[in-house]
């Protein structure tokens, strides 16, 4: 059962007022339920104005309480271990042993294994977890054949406790597309013993089981501040302010943010994670370890319910080839799930050359192709997304340890791109990260352990033998495949040498004068569908009076550089149609942002030429709404 502490208003208005300084439990409501072909419509999702933190919690976490006159209090929520909360100059500020940002695997991992150390030793320790999204896995989107190595070292008995893990792979499939054929290839891929799941079913499943344990998860809460002491230390996050207009002033139900403090904080925002980049950024992590830049992928998915003689539950096809041109690095994947479901994606590298490539219109291709086309065919689309996943591997890690905390999970990058698995990577580096915490609060060791215990694990190992997969396509499709089968066939890993990877994603950006335009077709409201439609799908929304949260550097870069000489590729790249250019009053061109369409895929933070877009977290609740991604 979720569990929340809800702090009450200081406005003589609000009908909780009378409950100061008690708890409320809140139960967990059912998890929002998939809807059949017969639905008319996906399930709505209520607006932030009226559930801010909400869907499906109908609650507020931590309005203010009346400040005591000690400015302190000490409590604790069902028998967990105390925390402290103290109020200061209109914000309140909560203390735990260990802060967790991010209700992914990573984080979700790091918490039950530290509530476990807690319990083995017979010691008392405050987790929390705050999540951005209104939900527990509402932002989680991945493939996603899932590998449980992890999962049965942190839950062994797993099977028996109702995981949303049931359907295991049962065939692999590898093809090369052309424009009309499917070329059958040897596959590269073992996934013996893997699982074809939702990960965003799975999450909720891994967060309800942190919880039982004593995490206490707060959804709906963006951190988007660093909080530091007088010595630099990262000491916890601040989350955002609510209740503030696109003018920048109170609306009137402001609600100042939270600053929620941790003797170790540990970030698992997922991939470019905003406040890990300003860590990694701040102490200089990459740098730390002679690391290099993070390369980067911009996934976009479709769930479909097809007509169940099509349906093979288990069979796993990926494919190479087209629709992407052969210097354009990416591929597709076609899970078959349960109840007749099928995730259909494609990933396409964003260190892609050409600013006219538009990777939601590549992915729309892709669904009329003869292969695909045939088994999408009858069918309805239940659901739609897109996410950014890191690629640039085992030459890309940073330091994962500053001081106060880790970066855990994605926001560190522990993709291993030739299996196309990071959940199970991801897990167990939370993993590592909580017994260094652990051990840093009660055994007299430091975070440095988290960093030992990674390099020793399978973790390393496994990404240390996948290094040069990658950046051999940094030569083309044809080298690139030619390369990764001779290391995986035949030399394993086992190289000499490491290659390195090519240019920043936004590096690899030519001027439009060098490129050729490329005109898509229309959608045809069956297999392919414009951007409106699929947003909708996505359940995304936004408050739309509150300031965007993206933000641009220097406003005039857009119309002076982005436009005239890379064709406007923010209005491509996106692919929730955020940006795009309209004439002004004179008839020149202005960008627009269309904030509310976001669907917190980061693409934007990482392809714009001139990095001149930063991507910062909006309003807690606000996103995407996945429930089987």
């Amino acid at each position: 059962m979720h569990r929340f502490l809800v702090k009450l208003s200081s406005s003589s208005s609000n009908p909780l007022r009378s409950l100061k300084n008690q708890r409320l439990i809140l139960p967990l409501l059912p998890s929002s339920k998939s809807f059949s072909s017969s639905s008319v419509s996906p399930p709505t999702r209520p607006s932030n104005a009226s559930n801010r933190f909400g869907y499906p919690y109908f609650a507020e976490f931590l309005i203010k309480l009346s400040p005591l006159s000690s400015n302190s209090r000490t409590l604790g929520v069902n028998g967990s271990s105390s925390r402290c909360i103290s109020s200061e100059a209109g914000r309140e500020s909560i203390e735990y042993d260990v802060l967790i940002v991010g209700a992914g695997p990573a984080g979700l991992s790091a918490a039950i294994r530290l509530k476990q150390l807690s319990q083995e030793k017979n010691i008392d320790l405050s987790v929390c977890v705050v999540e951005k999204g209104a939900e527990v896995g509402g932002h989680i989107i991945s493939g996603n054949v899932f590998e449980p190595l992890a999962l049965d070292e942190l839950l062994p008995h797993w099977r028996q406790e109702h995981a949303p893990i049931e359907i295991p792979a049962s065939s692999d499939k590898f093809w090369f597309l052309t424009k009309d054929r499917a070329i059958s290839l040897p596959s590269p891929f073992d996934n013996k013993g893997n699982y074809v799941i939702s990960l965003s079913q799975f999450v909720r499943w891994l967060g309800g089981k942190a919880e039982e344990l004593g995490t206490e998860i707060y959804p709906g809460f963006s951190a988007s501040e660093v909080l530091y002491d007088a010595s630099d230390k990262v000491v916890g996050i601040a989350t955002k302010d609510m209740g503030i207009s696109k003018d920048g002033s109170k609306k009137e139900n402001f609600q100042p943010g939270v600053d929620i403090k941790g003797r170790v904080t540990l970030f698992a925002e997922g991939c470019r994670g905003s406040l890990s980049e300003r860590i990694i950024k701040k102490y200089k992590l990459r740098e730390e370890v002679n690391a290099q830049h993070q390369t980067y992928a911009l996934g976009i998915k479709e769930v479909w319910e097809i007509d169940e003689s099509k349906h093979n539950p288990g069979e796993v096809i990926h494919t190479l080839g087209w629709p992407l041109d052969p210097k354009t690095y990416g591929g597709s994947f076609l899970y078959h799930m349960n109840d007749r479901q099928v995730a259909l994606g494609l990933v396409v590298a964003l260190n892609y050359h050409n600013p006219f490539l538009n990777p939601y219109e590549e992915f729309q291709k892709l669904k009329h192709h003869p292969a695909i086309k045939g088994i999408l065919e009858g069918g309805t689309v239940l659901q739609y997304g897109a996410r950014t996943l890191n690629e640039g591997g085992f030459q890309s890690i940073p330091y994962p340890v500053f001081p106060g905390g880790a970066i855990i999970g994605c926001s560190a990058g522990f993709l291993n791109v030739p299996k196309i698995k990071g959940t199970h990577t991801a897990m167990k580096s939370g993993m590592l990260a909580a017994e260094a915490a652990f051990g840093a609060l009660h055994e007299g060791l430091n975070m440095n352990t988290y960093w030992d215990n990674l390099r020793d694990s399978w973790v390393w190992k496994e990404l240390y033998a996948a290094r040069n997969y990658r950046p051999a396509f940094e030569y083309g499709l044809l080298p690139g495949l030619a390369v990764s089968a001779m290391e995986h066939y035949v030399l394993k890993g086992k190289v000499p040498f490491t290659l390195k990877h090519g240019k920043a994603d936004h590096e690899a950006t030519d001027l439009a004068r060098k490129c050729t335009p490329i005109v898509y077709p229309k959608p045809d409201g069956v297999l392919s569908f414009d951007v409106p439609t699929s947003l909708y799908r996505s359940n995304t929304n936004h408050d739309h009076d509150q300031p965007s949260h993206l933000r641009l550097r220097d406003p005039k870069i857009p119309e002076k550089v982005n436009f005239p000489e890379y064709a406007a590729p923010e209005s491509r790249y996106c692919p929730a149609r955020v940006y795009e250019y309209i004439e002004d009053e004179e008839g020149k061109p202005k960008l627009q942002i269309n904030a509310q369409n976001c669907l917190h895929c980061k693409a934007c933070d990482i392809k714009d030429p001139k990095q001149n877009i930063e991507w910062t977290v909006p309003e807690g609740g606000g996103g995407p709404a996945y429930s089987l991604m």
